[in-house]
């Protein structure tokens, strides 16, 4: 409900969460003074390639993005009338790769498992009187929510294309807008019956 968890025993499910959030930070760094065509679409295949290895079921995962295409487009657009088409496609370029692999992540990783690889930021918090875990757990759900958002937005253009023939338009904001309060009402229920951030230790003890 809370996530797009596939399940599995490939080198990317067995990779320690910590280590992946690592590298995502690292990358993320990294794109900042490499900011060149050839690096941003070199980028974006060896995230792809991390997605072919997971085979086809994770190659269906490379769907998540097509929610955000009108965005990039508009993005590309900017540039174009800057003046600046390759600045664009590198802005694509590298959008594209941070999401999927931000994704990827998500889709190879627990809950718990992500929890626990981001607690140890948050224990400094403890003097203030704040559970590093609840925060964790805070944190936790936005890197999840990204992904099943992504996927309700792309549910609701197919149903909207089918109607009407366009892929996209403002008319799905309200939609999106009242599915995302609704799961996170479901969420929140979830998580109440589980006994919040506290029942997610209890899970992993039992």
């Amino acid at each position: 409900m809370i996530s797009l968890y596939m399940a599995g025993n490939s080198w990317a499910h067995k990779l320690s969460a910590r280590a992946k959030l690592v590298f995502l930070f690292v990358l993320s760094l990294l794109i900042i003074p490499f900011n060149t065509l050839w690096f941003s679409a070199l980028l974006l295949v060896f995230v792809v390639g991390l997605y072919a290895t997971l085979g086809k079921q994770g190659l269906d995962k490379l769907k998540v993005v097509r929610p955000l295409l009108w965005m990039m487009g508009i993005i590309f657009l900017v540039h174009v009338f800057l003046g600046d088409i390759e600045q664009g496609i590198i802005a694509v370029l590298r959008l594209l790769a941070m999401v999927l692999l931000a994704n990827f992540i998500s889709i190879t990783t627990h809950m718990e498992a992500l929890m626990d690889a981001v607690e140890p930021l948050f224990k400094p918090l403890r003097v203030f009187g704040i559970s590093p875990r609840r925060v964790s757990l805070a944190v936790a759900l936005v890197i999840r929510f990204v992904p099943v958002l992504l996927a309700v937005y792309a549910s609701l253009q197919e149903a909207y294309k089918a109607r009407t023939a366009h892929a996209n338009s403002w008319r799905l904001l309200a939609p999106f807008a009242l599915h995302a309060i609704k799961m996170t009402d479901h969420v929140a229920e979830a998580l109440t019956a589980r006994g919040g951030a506290d029942g997610f230790d209890d899970h992993k003890r039992s």
